[in-house]
């Protein structure tokens, strides 16, 4: 029960629902390392990380500080007009990781939604190629524009750009090895699909929102040469799952292909507003004035990414990255085989989907155990959200400074979550005001 004088309450009075996506009744008063501190004072681990964006999670020190010197002494507000010192070390800082991609510039938006948009507004005007190549169940952004080339279910209110060609992201947990997916697209390309007016492909190394798929392997590899071959641009949509969340500093380099572009978001900014496009300058450069809003680049943001990016060099955060997630990970397949709900673990590093399952032997997808267990794991103090085109996949993103003995902790709070929620001790009117039911 939701107090009416509650800080919960006062939003559902004062702030608009169409930017909500709530799974509990989460209202926060601070944060610190990888807790978040709810109105009652509870420290809560936060396995969500504001979906991935808190990387460095709540106050760290090397933000706080880089923050506090932006605002005392703040270089201008935009790099619309005039540049300033931050955004142009920024860049390099974001060039050197990605040392494959030589001769390439960088852009700087808010989020992940407008360097996709980006990406696919400006390959289009540089190539003269209209079309796209995304896959069922992406999910690239909120605007008109990303939401033109995704093809999650939630956004089915969408318009989709005229061009986009919706290709199935094939999963391992259903038998899926991709072959059928490449099959599919050469037909496309000798029949109804000229890949001559195909200006990208989009990928997502992982597929985030559409179920947490982790690829089958050499799957991307193969699509990638396919659409190369064409002369299709290929962008790596690295907004949720890059910069070290999967124990490499880019995803894409677990599946072996260079992609042409590359967006970053969430994460870069640390829970600031900020995200980049790094592509090749014909793209990049094609005309000016042409993705442009007023506090782009503002040194405050910028200032935060450049500590996370020198945080996640310094703290070997992508090491640990993967040595806790791998930690989880076991911990996860331990929780699996004791509960029949769990069907499916899988992920690398610190970005993991667990799949829930009303039968397992059938891969039955079951949106309602998931709304339980998130909503049972915050009663006991976890933070936790779900994805998937079934709203059945358990989405663990936390903050890459996560340890081994947090881990631990989590598994025990999500052990007990699903076992008091397979012995029915959580009732459907618990959660069906997040639920939709």
């Amino acid at each position: 029960m939701v107090a009416s004088n509650s800080i919960y309450a006062r939003d559902n009075q004062t702030v608009a629902g169409l930017q909500k996506l709530r799974f509990f009744p989460l209202a926060l008063t601070g944060g610190h390392g990888a807790y978040v501190v709810d109105e009652a004072g509870r420290d809560l681990l936060d396995l969500s990380a504001a979906w991935g964006a808190a990387s460095l999670g709540y106050g760290h020190p090397a933000i706080v500080e880089a923050v506090s010197a932006a605002v005392r002494n703040p270089a201008g507000a935009s790099i619309l007009s005039a540049t300033h010192l931050g955004a142009v070390d920024l860049a390099q800082q974001i060039l050197a990781t990605l040392p494959e991609l030589p001769d390439h510039k960088v852009w700087f938006g808010h989020s992940g939604s407008d360097a996709n948009e980006t990406a696919f507004r400006a390959i289009a005007a540089a190539t003269g190629r209209p079309r796209v190549i995304a896959f069922s169940g992406a999910y690239h952004g909120g605007t008109a524009g990303s939401m033109a080339i995704s093809g999650h279910v939630v956004q089915s209110h969408a318009a989709r750009a005229d061009g986009l060609t919706l290709i199935p992201y094939p999963s391992p947990y259903r038998g899926e090895d991709g072959e059928a997916v490449l099959e599919r697209l050469a037909e496309l390309f000798a029949t109804t699909l000229p890949a001559s007016e195909v200006g990208a492909l989009f990928i997502e190394p992982i597929q985030s929102d559409g179920g947490f798929l982790v690829p089958p392997p050499g799957f991307l590899k193969r699509l990638v040469n396919m659409c190369r071959a064409h002369g299709i641009l290929i962008v790596s949509d690295e907004v949720k799952v890059g910069l070290a969340r999967t124990g490499l500093m880019h995803c894409f380099r677990h599946e072996f292909f260079t992609p042409d572009l590359v967006c970053l978001g969430k994460g870069l900014g640390g829970g600031l507003a900020i995200s980049s496009l790094v592509g090749p300058a014909a793209v990049m450069d094609h005309a000016t004035a042409f993705a442009m809003q007023t506090l782009h680049g503002n040194p405050v943001s910028v200032a935060a990414a450049s500590a996370v990016l020198a945080t996640i060099e310094t703290e070997r955060l992508a090491t640990n990255a993967a040595t806790v997630g791998a930690s989880l990970l076991v911990g996860l397949e331990a929780l699996k085989a004791r509960h029949p709900s769990i069907g499916d673990v899988r992920g690398r590093g610190l970005a993991i989907g667990v799949e829930l399952a009303s039968d397992r032997a059938a891969k039955t997808p079951s949106k309602k155990l998931a709304a339980k267990t998130v909503y049972r794991a915050f009663e006991l103090g976890l933070v936790v959200y779900y994805v998937g085109l079934n709203s059945n996949v358990l989405e663990l993103t936390p903050p890459l400074v996560l340890t081994m003995g947090q881990a631990s902790d989590a598994i025990s709070i999500l052990d007990r979550a699903l076992s008091d929620v397979e012995q029915g001790r959580v009732s459907d009117d618990a959660v069906k005001d997040f639920a939709g039911w």
